[in-house]
């Protein structure tokens, strides 16, 4: 026995080397700075553009004190499931306020929150096909996150995958489905790419046919909208037909994501979504931290770094233009900003230039990116300032003069 679980071992490590070989081997940092755009990586100061703290929230002092206060009122761990004891009056008020962030655009709108976006996609799609798997399909779009390919895995329905923002492929396969719930499910803002779906037009399509709308707002929440709400407030959209998703780990600063549902939904979710039912609930002083999170968003400050951010997505395209380096600038208007290098060696290269540079810029590969796509992903922060942008500007142009 002990010799099949060398071979086995032996079997990894080939596989290891392969993924070397094809410059496919992921590499951890260690920080020990707090989430900030200079932070301590390594042992080395670095100014970073691969976080996803979009409004600069995860270091700041209200929200740690608010923390603590958590951690003194709740103690550490919240002990069980939200269904044992694990449930707090630190959740229900979050899953409260949450809900009031939906409730213009989601009809009779509650929300529940989980310990990560990654679980509420599981729960999310599993849970409402396991109203009737048999006759259940899920419509999602080939640039969907991990979370959503799971989530629809674990449904186990039929999946129709159909090509990135092609709506009349996607119109063709409503059509066609013989199924009676159907839902179609996309990422808002592409977080590889920084694109937003065009959720306008797929509404109409879910509303024309019978669909639920699953949008997963992770990189949307806390920087669109008037009031950070999200993608649904920045573009204005209302239906009885939308399921939301948001994470509060990015913008908002802190951890953890919700499923804004109409009630009847979501009280669903809590009785058959396993991904929910079983699962220790998150501390509650995390979500006693995120309403003060969730204060900043909505008030004058968090209007103020949306603000602030979007000043440096206009000055940083406005700077480097279409390409540079030999790398094209993909038309994003968010904060994720990615210069496609193509093969995955070249945006190593880069990457390892740059850090050097002082300046830390992650290369997304497969098979986060499609094969030969592999790209730096740029991402800004109301947290930079024009003069640190500046110098990733300033780095950018040097790659370009050293690839000349």
């Amino acid at each position: 026995m002990r010799d099949l679980i060398h071979k086995q071992i032996g079997n990894i490590d080939r596989q290891l080397a392969e993924l070397g070989q094809q410059d496919l081997l992921r590499r951890r940092r260690i920080t020990s700075s707090p989430c900030g755009a200079v932070m301590e990586v390594d042992g080395r100061q670095m100014l970073e553009f691969c976080s996803n703290d979009y409004l600069g929230l995860a270091a700041h002092p209200q929200i740690a004190q608010a923390l603590i206060e958590g951690v003194q009122k709740y103690g550490v761990g919240s002990g069980a499931s939200h269904m044992i004891s694990g449930h707090s009056e630190a959740h229900a008020a979050l899953e409260d306020r949450l809900a009031q962030t939906q409730a213009p655009y989601i009809e009779r709108a509650r929300a529940l929150y989980f310990s990560s976006g990654y679980m509420a996609n599981l729960a999310m799609l599993s849970g409402l096909a396991a109203v009737d798997f048999a006759h259940t399909e899920i419509f999602s779009e080939t640039l969907n996150h991990a979370s959503i390919i799971a989530g629809s895995r674990l449904a186990r329905c039929t999946v129709s995958i159909y090509p990135h923002a092609d709506l009349p492929a996607l119109e063709e396969r409503l059509r066609e489905s013989q199924a009676t719930t159907r839902i179609v499910v996309t990422d808002s803002v592409f977080s590889m790419d920084g694109v937003v779906a065009p959720l306008q037009k797929m509404l109409r399509l879910c509303e024309q046919y019978g669909a639920w709308l699953m949008i997963d707002d992770a990189h949307g929440f806390g920087v669109l909208g008037s009031t950070g709400a999200g993608v649904l407030e920045q573009l204005q959209l209302s239906s009885p037909n939308l399921i939301y998703m948001g994470t509060l780990g990015k913008a908002a600063g802190v951890s953890g994501a919700f499923v804004a549902a109409h009630a009847s939904v979501i009280e669903w979710m809590i009785q058959k979504a396993r991904p929910y039912i079983y699962t220790t609930a998150a501390p509650p002083a995390l979500a006693h931290a995120l309403l003060t999170s969730l204060d900043i968003i909505q008030g004058a400050e968090g209007a103020q770094r949306r603000a602030h951010l979007q000043g440096l997505v206009a000055r940083f395209k406005n700077a480097v233009g279409k390409e540079i380096a030999g790398m094209e600038l993909m038309h994003s208007d968010t904060q994720i900003q990615p210069l496609i290098a193509g093969a995955n060696s070249v945006a190593l290269h880069y990457a390892a230039q740059l850090y050097d540079r002082g300046i830390w810029v992650p290369a997304i590969r497969p098979p986060t990116v499609p094969v030969g796509t592999a790209r730096l992903r740029i991402s800004l922060s109301a947290a930079h300032s024009r003069e640190q942008l500046d110098l990733l500007v300033q780095a950018l142009h040097g790659l370009q003069r050293q690839a000349a």
